[in-house]
């Protein structure tokens, strides 16, 4: 397999979110080719190319699964390990069909992967599925620039274009307010199709607000028959699959945009055992009436340690999100049942009158440790 890549200079462009002044990071192009046109062209066709926010992900591996995530949409990804590819992709750790970011950067890319399961390199695998990369970038000052900016609107461009920046960023669109949980979900319903030997004990639908596909794996192994669900769909839809509980999926995007998905479960919440991951927290916490907040620059890797204040127990976690639920919002039947011990946000609550609980970090892991699987079978005890 030839492993070669052709060099073509490129450049990272990122907008300072209040003075519209820009900072360019010179390095290499690999991965889809990308120009001005061609951003401006997926902007007008609703899709994200080479232009989205500008976030970090501090995992050291799993750059397969955080690139096939949905919830990442409409993102430009800054691994911060310095050297990404070694072990190539494969088809089994898809998170799901494609990938739905909008660039990757990283510092330095292994050109020759080396891994038993690996059946492409990181350069082909962005190739195909339209994905512009940039190496060679110096990702410790783009970390520290999100970390001390928050939000930032990035570009990657080939380096003969640079001079086109402000103009383009003129023209491109803002982040606050889009709704990216209706570009992610499915159009249509369906029956995830059964991997699992174990016999099924309970009947769930899954709202689909950009669900990773490990997240049906973890719920088929503790005996889950799953029907999968638009985002769009009503209460009346949910309960016509008769389930004996509902399933609130990760997801991209501001959860305030997505209003429709809270009406539906504000009218599910006390008729079916609930739970939440990730966006599927946030979307049962507007249900329940409190708010959220834009964190400065979220929480992004394998790494995060969340306590536990039913057991006392410290898990380390799984993270993607940049929204964070507000804690004095909470109405008083709510009961805070995870913290993040980097800087106190909400990672979980549960409602003491009805059987709905939910957490922000994700628990089915891909990539990340799996020290808070067994909330899936607190899920299945809760059905019981």
């Amino acid at each position: 397999m030839n492993h070669e890549i052709e060099d073509k200079n490129g450049v990272l462009i990122l907008e300072h979110p209040q003075t519209k002044k820009i900072k360019s990071f010179p390095g290499v192009l690999f991965g889809a080719e990308t120009s001005s046109d061609k951003t401006l062209k997926s902007q007008k066709q609703n899709e994200d190319y080479a232009f989205g926010e500008m976030i970090f992900n501090t995992s050291l591996s799993g750059y397969q699964e955080i690139l096939t995530d949905p919830s990442y949409c409409g993102q430009i990804i800054c691994m911060t390990n310095p050297q990404i590819g070694n072990t190539g992709v494969n088809l089994e750790d898809m998170e799901s069909s494609k990938t739905y970011c909008a660039g990757l950067v990283i510092h330095e890319l292994s050109r020759m992967p080396s891994n038993w399961r690996s059946t492409s390199s990181l350069d082909s695998f962005l190739k195909e599925h339209n994905v512009p990369g940039i190496k060679g970038i110096d990702t410790r000052t783009v970390t520290r620039e999100v970390r001390t900016l928050g939000a930032l609107r990035g570009l990657i461009l080939p380096l003969n274009q640079e001079d086109q920046a402000e103009k383009l960023f003129a023209q491109l669109p803002q982040f606050d307010g889009r709704d990216l949980i209706a570009k992610v979900t499915t159009k249509k319903p369906y029956l995830w199709n059964k991997k699992s030997t174990k016999p099924t004990k309970h009947k769930v639908v899954v709202i689909d607000f950009g669900l990773k596909l490990n997240l049906l794996n973890c719920l088929e192994a503790v005996g889950c028959e799953l029907t999968i669900v638009p985002a769009s769909a009503s209460a009346s839809e949910v309960l016509s699959h008769k389930p004996d509980g509902i399933f609130l999926t990760n997801g991209p995007g501001d959860p305030s945009a997505a209003p429709y998905a809270v009406e539906t479960v504000k009218s599910l919440l006390g008729q079916k055992p609930i739970f939440g991951v990730c966006m599927g927290h946030q979307i049962l916490s507007l249900a329940l009436g409190a708010k959220t907040y834009k964190m400065k620059f979220g929480h992004r890797g394998a790494n995060q340690p969340v306590k536990d204040h039913e057991t006392g127990r410290v898990e380390v976690s799984s993270h993607n999100h940049g929204f964070a639920i507000d804690p004095s919002s909470l109405p008083g039947n709510i009961v805070i049942g995870h913290t993040c011990l980097n800087d106190q946000t909400v990672e979980g609550i549960s409602v003491l009158d009805k059987k709905a609980f939910s957490v922000q970090f994700h628990p089915e892991a891909s990539p990340g440790p799996h020290d808070s699987i067994g909330l899936f079978d607190r899920f299945a005890k809760m059905m019981g």
